[in-house]
């Protein structure tokens, strides 16, 4: 197993969604997902070139994951999401429910959005309203009357949510999202803002019902403040730990993975270079650097304003 590792640009995949915007350019798509750090991303260039991370995951183990989870498999999923249209109002499992529902091997799904950009009036749905309970939910699902349940959130770029699992929610149109998670796709649609049902997008009422916690409580966290460079943790969970790096100007930042846990570093305004040893590779806006776990210190700089978010493992 190599000691030290060098940082991985990854490829990133872009998905088509019904409610996707333009702001990813690709002619005639509308892009809703880009997922920018997922087990099934392949590594661009070096000597791992075409790899996936989670061959290199089974393969390197800690020296790519690090020694805070004891796993062979990737167990993150970053994503950056454009809205135009509401997306379904859903929930996902946790670890216990997914096991129950979808079979041993399964992970439930906790995550956490940042809010790159917003249009005036913007706003998403988070949790049910104060005083609903498991009754309400089953009363509203079987009447299609959700929408007096759930609870709307207004947001702004900088705002940072938590999303536990079990908790009801959907984004609404005109946001860009940063989106880290558990490295697991079940959701389970509560209700789709009636669309034609189709073979790919039903109804899991059931499973809704299930797993649901109607009592979940949800904090819109607004952007830290104050003057010149900042490296702020955004949010604390025992599945990942989001971290926003700014500056106004020029900065250069001394950060280390310890051994402990890989860093995925975004840029999501301006640029940055990231610099390991003698290695300098540059980061434009929304591309994103996978440092290994086993490759210890390094330096983010940046020659003017920028802002970047690294997400890692607790």
């Amino acid at each position: 197993m190599p000691r030290h590792l060098p940082p991985l640009r990854v490829d990133p995949q872009l998905h088509e969604r019904v409610w996707g915007g333009q702001r990813f350019e690709a002619p005639g798509k509308t892009i809703g997902e880009v997922w920018i750090v997922w087990e099934g991303d392949r590594v661009v260039g070096g000597p791992y070139a075409r790899r996936t991370l989670g061959e290199l995951a089974a393969e390197l183990g800690p020296a790519l994951v690090g020694t805070a989870r004891h796993q062979s498999t990737f167990p993150l999923l970053i994503k950056l999401l454009d809205t135009r249209e509401w997306l379904s109002i859903q929930v996902h499992p946790d670890d216990a429910d997914a096991v129950a529902l979808e079979g041993a091997g399964y992970v439930g799904k906790t995550e956490a959005w940042h809010v790159l950009d917003a249009e005036p009036g913007a706003q998403l749905i988070a949790g049910l309203r104060p005083g609903a309970d498991r009754q309400a939910l089953a009363g509203a699902l079987g009447a299609n009357t959700i929408l007096d349940l759930v609870a709307y959130r207004s947001v702004r770029a900088g705002d940072t949510i938590y999303i536990p699992a079990g908790t009801i929610h959907a984004l609404g149109p005109g946001l860009l999202i940063y989106e880290v998670q558990q490295s697991s796709d079940i959701t389970y649609r509560v209700f789709d803002w009636n669309r034609p049902p189709s073979a790919g997008r039903p109804l899991h009422l059931t499973q809704t019902l299930a797993v649901a916690n109607p009592a979940a409580e949800v904090s819109v966290l607004p952007a830290p403040g104050g003057p010149g460079p900042a490296h702020d943790e955004l949010v604390a969970s025992s599945y990942f730990v989001l971290e926003r790096l700014a500056a106004s100007t020029g900065w250069s930042v001394e950060l280390d993975t310890g051994g402990a846990s890989f860093h995925a570093l975004t840029v999501v305004e301006g640029r940055a270079d990231v610099v390991v040893g003698d290695v300098r590779e540059e980061l434009a806006r929304f591309e994103t650097m996978l440092v290994p776990a086993a490759t210890g210190a390094y330096r983010v700089e940046s020659p003017g304003a920028f802002q970047a978010l690294l997400s890692r493992l607790p």
